[in-house]
């Protein structure tokens, strides 16, 4: 019936319009087929690229049992076999073994952080390989003699993660690094004998350096040698541990790749764009190089044959982002991910001989992509005219006739970014009749060194206009309607979803994912593995020993009598980085000005939601409450 009445609202307007006007054109809206949350997150979520010795299978993570466990994917695209079966903590595949079926995994409890390694043993025998309470560690790689591993953990120091070199036959180990100054172990060498740290003077300024493993007591190299303050990273050593590739914004807005060789000392420029490079690798001989830009949101790779300087041929593709690319141990074959607005990342092989297989397939059936929006990257000005990127998603329902309501969504971080690709939780919402605006305020990676730094020290002041002014922009479409505008975000974005509903009068409802609300307290009890980037967060957003009171200024907690508008609150109990007791404070403080404020808090998750039925009641509670808050209100 809606569509009948839009179709002859339309063709009264065109017989009233005078001969010297100008033709009034009105999209029509598409009939589109709503889902439910369930429909949506029976989605499979998959990752991981590590493909077997042999060349057969590749060693993914899926959540399709309903958490995420570790699963065998043949390289042909015959059926995957599942090789742990977890049902409450979250398993994640890290790598096969060089030469047998044994594999490396690793884990948490409920969300807590404190990963542990293990092994599964072609019997289905799981080992930690990092036992202890309230110990955290991560594998480093493989030695390329293929019979020793390198794990970092901080047994030793919980603010320190020391290097150990593991046995790949009966699993025993020595130390050959302590990290006696907390710094950032970045990656190992093939050959094992060099070691990357990074040390963090501020948010703008750190250094890498080389640590010589052979001699008695590590030789240690600075490697970026350089009066100007800049920003690094590392991407790899090349195959024959020669030299080190790494990123460096030094002489350049955008992060570039750069080569160090270690015999000369020298460094030399090896890739650069008009954005930030993301990857700079090369395939295990050589014989292949895989760059990736981050190019306003997308990314973009080249995968280049060394040997002839020309770009890999790759077959016809669907629009997406290409990620994950891997390469099997004989070369001939390589996998990536491809994923879209519309479609969650899938796993593909091809072999360099023209054979492409999509090996999983996993955007729920029951699902029309046509009835699935893709994001317009659009810019607004803001306060200040600084240009202020973001991703605009329009529902299939939406026109000036039936304009719909909206929800600004903030990335987390600070610093984060959001990003072309599939997110359910968006897809659910446009679904449902919602425009969905994810905006990259002033403070977000990817758009250059100067925008990343403008909200330093001026978090929820300079930040939070970037957000209300990019409300109303929103409020200036024809197919919005203004008086129906929220907000959410999860994390930093949960903070700024609080702060503008605390200092601002802009939004009908704001829904606050596991935000910091109280900065003071939350400085003050950051995870004690976070130590090697203290600095780093204090020059960002205060230290709470000497800016309190702008900290104190800042925090919705404090200010929660200024909260006028209904608020959803949703929280993980096992949370390392925001403390339950933020939420729950907030929540009681809100409800004592008798303003509406519901409360989702999950007993068995952290940052972060592992379990498919708590994502599921998660995006449940946030519909309802815009249907009841928003969509629902005058």
């Amino acid at each position: 019936m809606r569509v009948f009445a839009i179709v002859a609202m339309l063709i009264t307007l065109a017989a009233c319009q005078s001969a010297s006007e100008p033709e009034i054109v009105l999209e029509q809206p598409r009939n589109v087929t709503t889902y439910s949350a369930e429909t949506f997150f029976t989605n499979e979520s998959v990752f991981g690229n590590d493909i077997s010795h042999d060349g057969k299978a590749v060693l993914v993570t899926s959540d399709k049992s309903g958490i995420y466990n570790v699963y065998r994917y043949p390289i042909d695209g015959g059926s995957p076999t599942q090789l742990t079966f977890s049902d409450n903590h979250a398993y994640r595949g890290v790598s096969w073994f060089p030469n047998d079926q044994r594999f490396l995994f690793t884990a948490d409890e409920g969300g807590n952080e404190l990963n542990h390694l293990y092994v599964q043993l072609p019997n289905g025998e799981t080992r930690d390989l990092t036992p202890g309470a309230n110990v955290k560690a991560s594998f480093m790689g493989w030695d390329d003699d293929n019979r020793h591993f390198y794990v970092v953990t901080n047994e030793r120091d919980p603010k320190a993660f020391d290097l150990y070199r593991y046995r790949a036959d009966n699993f025993s180990r020595s130390l050959i690094y302590e990290n006696d100054q907390a710094l950032t172990l970045m990656a190992v060498s093939p050959n094992g004998r060099y070691l990357a740290v990074l040390e963090a003077h501020s948010n703008v300024d750190d250094d890498l350096y080389l640590v010589d493993l052979t001699y008695p007591t590590p030789k240690t190299i600075l490697i970026t040698d350089s009066e100007t303050p800049a920003s690094h990273s590392v991407f790899s050593f090349t195959p024959d541990s020669g030299a080190l590739l790494y990123g460096s914004n030094e002489n350049a807005e955008f992060d570039q790749a750069w080569r160090f060789d270690i015999a000369t000392g020298e460094r030399s420029l090896a890739y650069a764009a008009d954005w930030n490079v993301t990857r700079y690798a090369y395939s295990d001989s050589g014989r292949y190089l895989v760059s990736a830009v981050n190019a306003d949101g997308t990314t973009r790779v080249t995968i280049t044959d060394t040997e002839t300087g020309k770009p890999v041929e790759m077959p016809d593709l669907p629009q997406g982002n290409v990620t994950g690319v891997t390469f099997s141990d004989d070369e001939s074959t390589m996998v990536f991910y491809l994923a879209s607005d519309t479609a969650p990342a899938n796993l593909y092989s091809y072999r360099l001989d023209g054979d492409l297989t999509q090996l999983t397939h996993t955007l729920n059936p029951a699902i029309d992509r046509d009835d699935l929006v893709t994001a317009d990257v659009v810019r607004f000005k803001s306060f200040d005219n600084l240009e202020i990127p973001g991703l605009l998603y329009k529902p299939h329902q939406a026109n000036r006739v039936n304009p719909v309501p909206a929800v600004i969504l903030i990335h987390g971080g600070p610093g984060g970014q959001s990003r072309t690709g599939y997110r359910a939780t968006v897809q659910h919402l446009v679904n449902h009749g919602y425009a969905v605006f994810a905006v990259n305020n002033r403070g977000s990676s990817g758009y250059g060194k100067t925008f990343f730094h403008l909200d330093d020290q001026r978090h929820g002041e300079d930040d939070l206009q970037d957000i209300v002014y990019g409300k109303r922009y929103l409020s200036t479409l024809p197919w919005v309607h203004s008086d129906k505008i929220g907000v959410m975000g999860g994390s930093y974005g949960g903070y700024l979803t609080m702060a503008a509903m605390a200092f601002t009068d802009e939004f009908e409802a704001g829904i606050n994912i596991f935000g910091v609300t109280n900065w003071v307290r939350t400085l003050k009890s950051i995870p004690p593995w976070w130590e090697s980037f203290r600095e780093l967060l204090y020059a960002e957003l205060g230290d709470p020993a000497t800016d309190e009171e702008r900290l104190y200024r800042i925090s919705p907690l404090f200010h929660a009598d200024q909260v006028k508008k209904p608020v959803l609150v949703v929280q993980g109990a096992n949370d390392p980085r925001v403390l339950q007791v933020e939420s729950d404070e907030m929540v009681a403080a809100i409800r004592d000005n008798n303003v509406p404020v519901e409360y989702v808090l999950f007993e068995d998750e952290g940052h972060g939601f592992r379990k498919k039925s708590n994502r599921i009641t998660a995006q449940n509670a946030y519909v309802n409450f815009l249907n009841t808050y928003l969509k629902g209100s005058n």
